[in-house]
Order: structure tokens, then sequence, then C-alpha cells
């Protein structure tokens, strides 16, 4: 387990919470000091959707017994590395199926509960969008190629025992 990554992460979600009640007391009274507050808050909010699925298909190869290994350093923008020559077919598919649940909870409850006329709120949600349509772009093709039989990927976050 990652517990550097983990104390990261529960880092950044404890400090969006206390921005963004910080960006909630100041809406009242828009100016310079709210959109300064409003803008981090708003990119907080999405960083940690971002973290959620990545955690999410962490979960997924770990429920699988997938073969993960951990960056050195905290500062990784990826949880882990997935050994595509030690982990199976099932297991690259849990692993990202793991990831698309994560975002499938969080991204609704987002569009749900932040409040629409924020402008936090509208940063937040406009770069998870952008978040989800990368996601579709870049892990969809692969996920389906594996599914119907292709080989499992290779490259910078898939990589085989070899290049740890």
């Amino acid at each position: 387990m990652p517990w550097s990554l983990l104390a990261r992460d529960l880092f950044l979600l404890l400090s969006t919470l206390v921005l963004w009640r910080a960006d909630a007391a100041l809406r009242a009274e828009p100016g310079a000091l709210h959109v300064a507050v409003a803008l981090p808050a708003g990119v907080l909010v999405a960083i940690c959707a971002y973290l959620a699925h990545e955690w999410g298909h962490l979960l997924g190869a770990r429920a699988s017994g997938a073969v993960v290994h951990f960056p050195e350093r905290a500062t990784s923008t990826f949880l882990f590395f997935f050994d595509v020559g030690r982990s199976s077919r099932g297991q690259f598919l849990a692993m990202s199926l793991g990831g698309f649940a994560a975002s499938a909870a969080v991204v609704p409850l987002l569009f749900a509960r932040l409040p629409w006329d924020a402008l936090s709120t509208r940063v937040a949600l406009g770069l998870v969008t952008a978040g989800v349509l990368a996601t579709l772009v870049t892990e969809l093709p692969p996920f389906f190629r594996v599914l119907r039989g292709a080989p499992l990927p290779r490259g910078f976050v898939y990589r085989s025992d070899a290049g740890f």
C-alpha cells in the first residue's frame, strides 16, 4: 500500500474541503478574494475527482490480484504502474473497470451536489468534464481492444516486470 500517496491524497481532500468552505463563505461578497479562493477550490475538486478515478483503478487491480508497482515519490501523477508481464487480461479489465466505476460514482455526485451558481462549481465541473472526455479518448480504446482479445497494452503506466 502506498501510504505516502494515501497521506498526500487525504491531505488534498482535506485542503479541498477547507477551501470549498472558504469559497462558500465568500460567495456573498464577490470580488478578487472570492475569485482567488473559488478558482483553486474548483481545481482541487477536479483533482480529487481524478484521484478518486485513480484509486478506483488501484482497487480494481488489487481486488483482482493484479501485480502493481508503486512509484517511489508521492509527487507521482499515477498511484501505481500495472505489471502487464505478470497480470492477466481479466486483471487488466478489472483494473480498468475500477477506475470507470469510481468515476461513475463521483461525477454524478458532483453534478448533483455542487451549487450551480458558484464560480468554483463551474471551474470544477468544466475540468471534470474535460477529464471524463480525456478518459473516454485514452482509456476506453485499450479496454475494448483487450476485451476483444488484443494483447495487454504497453507504455508508461503499463509495464512488464522487466521495466521495474
